[in-house]
């Protein structure tokens, strides 16, 4: 057990070490924080920390660091989250209160997520599976060629064109528009293809063939879980600021080519349930050196995506965890707005 003196120790190399990227001594502890003890106590106390593994000693003379063991103290057990400042919540208002669309959602606050925190971030495009159709729409671009439009409850929207065998006309493409929204509109998304399924069996004979047709690029749609592995990230030129370019830079501009990788990154938290996985934590053994800080986000507690941001272990974890949550919380407001 670390009693709460050798608690404040661990604090305050923390914060240190993440402001300064430098080992701390005992002498820098007590000069800036008030710690209320001598120097020799804070030796003594940061002697025990090293013994049972949450500092460490990069070199001989040196000040001590953090270790992913400290780390993981810090967060569970003194990390505060940081309250967002007037300025910044008004910026995360302005800027996502004016997104037109889904992709513009995504696109402000992953942006503003890594100005925020000075991370690389991550925001997953909300998943086609936990989805309600919201709309279907059938436009005619030739008497053989009809664009059909999926508007999801999340704002996302799926575009696809089918080929006829035969020119359909005006009328019936409006009636074929009726009858998928009527057996689709407000159901999820699983559901509303098994529904669409049965479509070309209850339509009049002649329409038999282009319900078919339009019914099954519906469904193929719907079944498209390659966009569930969609994120926007933005950031990584904040990775400049770290000297550790071969344990944790490179590593991770590597790993941000791979979406797939990514998603594994940010699992699947709950929405406002913050995860935070440092170092060895994580999924993978060549990310070791750095840590992740995410949470789920949707409306009404649906979990849709997750979100977060990614960096090297030595991150200021308080004011990204207060980030990370603020950000969320507005993305599902506006999916929440949207959606009704």
């Amino acid at each position: 057990m670390v009693d709460d003196r050798k608690l404040d120790v661990l604090r305050a190399i923390v914060e240190d070490y993440v402001a300064t990227e430098e080992p701390v001594g005992s002498k820098a502890l007590v000069e800036r924080h008030g710690l209320g003890v001598s120097p020799a106590t804070v030796r003594n106390d940061m002697a025990a920390l090293e013994d049972e593994g949450y500092i460490h000693q990069p070199h001989t003379s040196a000040g001590r660091v953090p270790t992913d063991k400290g780390y993981r103290l810090f967060v569970d057990k003194l990390a505060t989250l940081k309250p967002m400042s007037v300025a910044e919540r008004r910026a995360i208002a302005t800027l996502l209160d004016g997104a037109v669309d889904l992709d513009d959602v995504v696109q402000k606050s992953v942006r503003l997520l890594s100005q925020l925190t000075r991370q690389v971030a991550i925001v997953q495009y909300p998943s086609l599976s936990r989805s309600t159709v919201r709309h279907i729409e059938l436009v005619a671009l030739t008497p053989t060629r009809v664009m059909l439009i999926l508007i999801l409850s999340t704002g996302r929207v799926e575009q696809r064109l089918v080929e006829l065998d035969e020119a359909i006309a005006d009328t019936d493409l409006a009636e074929l528009r009726v009858a998928v929204n009527h057996v689709s509109a407000g159901v999820q998304i699983a559901a509303a293809a098994q529904a669409l399924g049965a479509l070309p069996d209850d339509v009049r004979p002649e329409q038999a063939d282009a319900t078919r047709a339009v019914v099954g690029v519906l469904t193929e749609a719907m079944s498209d879980h390659r966009s569930d592995e969609r994120v926007a990230v933005s950031g990584a030129a904040n990775l400049a600021r770290y000297g550790d370019f071969d344990t944790a830079v490179r590593p991770l501009l590597e790993a941000l080519e791979e979406h797939v990788v990514l998603l594994k990154l940010l699992g699947e938290s709950g929405v406002d349930a913050l995860t935070v996985r440092i170092g060895h934590e994580g999924p993978y053994s060549e990310l070791a050196a750095t840590s992740v800080v995410a949470t789920g986000y949707g409306p009404q507690e649906l979990h849709l995506g997750s979100l977060g941001v990614v960096g090297p272990t030595r991150m200021d974890y308080p004011g990204s965890m207060a980030a990370v949550r603020a950000v969320a919380r507005y993305v599902s407001r506006i999916l929440d707005e949207g959606n009704q």
